[in-house]
């Protein structure tokens, strides 16, 4: 795991917060990493959207905004679209199954409340769709929005009532990918993506 992912996984497992200042000595010290490959990996995140950097006052974690999730998720929606569509003419029988099967592990992450074994298998599991469009360039673009929004993810996942509606959301995608069904899957991956939007949303604004 490198450096930039090791903050990623602290910001969604709430190790770092929101708005807080990231001290670089601590956080060096805490990864046993000098400063200048922490620093690296922190420019990084700070292209991503996650780190801000502010001249003269060092690195802080980006604070949640409703306004910015909002263009993310309107930025994936396009492009989340255009991938599953053209996913459904190429997937096999092969990759649905194992595509049912990142399903059932997130299922399980979640009876076990792992909230870093479902963010991750939720990421595969949605990632095998969209790879499976053979848009690779697509792919890393889908993959930096969803970076951004990876603080955001983990107040939905934090919800233990949303689990329910993540395993009959995962459920429907796949259903309709089974069918080869592109109108019904971008339907299905459409509901999954607005009910955390609007869900996030309502955290965001308390």
């Amino acid at each position: 795991m490198t450096i930039a992912d090791r903050i990623r996984t602290d910001l969604l497992t709430g190790g770092l917060e929101s708005g807080q200042k990231i001290v670089q000595e601590s956080l060096a010290a805490a990864y046993g990493v000098s400063r200048i490959p922490l620093r690296e990996a922190l420019n990084e995140l700070a292209a991503e959207g996650l780190v801000i950097h502010e001249p003269n006052r060092g690195y802080f974690v980006a604070r949640l905004s409703a306004a910015d999730m909002q263009e993310v998720y309107r930025l994936r929606e396009l492009l989340e679209d255009e991938a599953i569509a053209r996913a459904c003419q190429h997937l096999s029988d092969a990759d649905i199954d194992r595509i049912a099967g990142l399903a059932a592990q997130c299922d399980a992450a979640m009876a076990d409340q792992d909230l870093q074994a479902i963010a991750s298998t939720n990421r595969a599991f949605h990632f095998a769709v969209f790879e499976a469009a053979g848009m690779p360039r697509l792919s890393r673009i889908l993959g930096s929005l969803w970076d951004a929004t990876q603080a955001y993810r983990r107040l939905y996942f934090l919800e233990e009532s949303n689990h329910s509606h993540i395993r009959e959301e995962h459920a429907a995608l796949v259903r309709a990918l089974r069918r080869r069904d592109p109108v019904a899957a971008v339907t299905a991956q459409a509901k999954h993506r607005a009910r955390s939007l609007a869900e996030v949303g309502v955290r965001l604004a308390g």
